[in-house]
């Protein structure tokens, strides 16, 4: 039964949003000592992960082992896989969930989700930051920039930014009042979410559902910790039951099932280009099956650049590198992993770099002086360990290059040097902890900046650095479709909310920019209302009148 809206006068705002500071964990803060207290406790528990569908656990009895990537000897959980008749059950909960749901103020579903941030920024920070670096190898401040404050910022602001959309109105002309209703899609948001942002989980089920949708998530394997905790925050904030429903287990089974479903009125996926592509090509197989055309909605690879000017500070360049390629391994896909430097720079960030890299300590992130962690699992283990193979035969390695699995998936920051534009690792997506440069002639700078534009099929992130004006404007002129997120004199990489919405275009997908006002448009389907005060009685006009 639905729940009356209870009669509320007036327009209400909600609270401004406003970035969350991200916390030091410096030596003697109190939130240091909380997390290390959490990270003990979680460290001695193993999580039972069950299916969830229309607010039910389900526990299947077919499970997985969920592991720590910098110890893979420590059980973290096993979850659950979902059968066949658990996401037909949830896709029948997200419809009878989605009766009551979308009926509601939006102000109260927005009430749902400001909650959940405050939670987040409060009393669930250790646990969400505990969970990510447990499970996902993160050390505390990339876990902190994400799990913490960047989810944060996602419920804040696209709070706000549904306030700003129900807001735009059409202009009615005298004798009548034009209204637009921005509405829920008719069917159930398929959330498919990677490993490498807790954030993108949370954000990927959660904003379709502010704008009124209900959800079949399918968290990613190698991040289902951090899911699982992230789905109880949800339910603590007030989420009823059925409006996101948790879907751990195999992929392909999921989708077999979700996407041919006459009912799937969106996609909301982060992943692979080729996943992506696939998913794509499913939908389109399946058009004559869905009541409604489904919104496609996908951020996937990267081959992201810096591209330094002669004119550019050398140290700059090399900390840009440092950061933008090895922070959390290299596994961000705005993650830097080419850069184009000029000779006469070249010296001077190679020493650079290659101080910085000879001081970097990896190792178990609950080791606060570690600067990285482990990758992900054995399969990306091994596809970067291959890529290392190729570098030490066909290209220069000039730090790092080697790998470790003893105790965790180790890989080392690798930095590669290459006198050819076209080599693989200046192409193709490694997803690790591996920079390969190409350094040009300085008088090549106008045709270097057409071999950065070619030479990738993606077109998600990229860098310029100079100090010369007239360079960032041609670089940003020639690069102008090169990247969805265009940095200048910084790294590739850090795009918070609210200030640098995030998405490319090409083969890094459809660049509807998460946080932001244009990503949550996707989720509504609009509908003109005209309203005629004092209709017309009589079908003649004017210009029929005898002359």
């Amino acid at each position: 039964m639905s729940i009356p809206a209870a009669p509320v006068n007036g327009i209400r705002r909600v609270p401004p949003p406003v970035n969350e500071p991200v916390k030091s964990y410096a030596p003697g803060t109190p939130e240091k000592a909380e997390l290390k207290r959490r990270l003990a406790a979680m460290a001695g528990e193993v999580a039972d992960i069950p299916v969830v569908v229309g607010g039910k656990e389900i526990r299947t009895g077919d499970t997985v082992d969920v592991r720590s990537p910098h110890n893979h000897q420590h059980l973290l959980g096993r979850f659950h896989r979902a059968k066949p008749e658990h996401v037909q059950g949830a896709i029948a909960a997200a419809a009878a969930a989605q009766k009551e749901w979308a009926s509601w103020r939006w102000e109260d579903r927005a009430a749902v989700m400001l909650r959940a941030a405050e939670l987040l920024a409060t009393t669930w920070r250790s646990t969400m930051n505990a969970a990510t670096m447990l499970g996902q190898s993160k050390t505390i401040f990339q876990s902190e920039i994400d799990a913490a404050c960047e989810m944060t910022d996602f419920l804040r602001f696209n709070v706000h930014f549904a306030q700003e959309l129900y807001t735009e109105q059409p202009v009615s002309s005298p004798g009548m009042w034009n209204q637009t209703d921005y509405r829920h899609l008719e069917g159930f948001v398929y959330a498919v979410t990677p490993f490498n942002f807790t954030a993108i989980g949370g954000n990927l089920s959660s904003s379709p559902a502010l704008m009124g949708n209900t959800v079949l998530w399918k968290p990613a394997s190698s991040a289902m910790l951090s899911a699982w905790y992230m789905y109880q925050l949800f339910v603590e904030a007030g989420l009823p039951p059925g409006v996101i429903n948790f879907l751990p287990g195999e992929a392909s089974a999921i989708s077999n099932i979700a996407l041919s479903h006459p009912d799937l009125a969106g996609v909301h996926f982060t992943g692979s280009t080729g996943v992506f592509n696939s998913m794509w090509e499913t939908i389109g197989k399946n058009m004559n099956r869905y009541r409604s055309y489904p919104r496609i909605v996908g951020e996937t690879g990267g081959k992201d650049f810096i591209v330094a000017h002669p004119s550019a500070d050398a140290k700059a360049v090399a900390v840009g590198i440092v950061r933008g390629a090895f922070e959390y391994q290299g596994q961000k896909c705005s993650a830097a992993s080419r850069a184009y430097i000029p000779k006469s720079l070249w010296k001077d960030v190679l020493q650079y770099a290659q101080e910085m890299l000879a001081e970097i300590k990896m190792g178990d992130v609950t080791d606060f002086r570690n600067f990285m962690g482990a990758v992900i699992d054995k399969k990306a283990f091994t596809s970067i360990s291959e890529y290392l193979t190729d570098a030490h035969k066909n290209a220069k390695v000039l730090a790092g290059g080697k790998a470790n699995s003893e105790t965790g998936w180790f890989i080392e920051p690798t930095l590669v040097q290459t006198d050819n534009p076209a080599y693989r690792l200046l192409c193709e997506e490694i997803f690790g902890p591996v920079m390969t440069v190409y350094v040009y002639d300085d008088a090549k700078w106008r045709e270097t900046l057409q071999v950065v534009d070619q030479t990738s099929p993606y077109a998600l992130t990229g860098a310029i650095f100079a100090r010369e004006r007239g360079a960032i404007l041609e670089a940003s002129a020639a690069l102008r479709s090169a990247a969805g997120n265009f940095y200048i004199n910084d790294k590739p990489t850090g795009a918070v909310v609210g200030q640098q919405p995030f998405g490319g275009a090409r083969g890094s997908g459809t660049n509807d920019k998460a946080g932001s006002k244009m990503n949550l448009m996707r989720w509504v389907s609009a509908r003109t209302i005209k309203e005629t005060f004092v209709p017309p009685t009589d079908y003649k006009y004017p210009f029929m009148a005898e002359e």
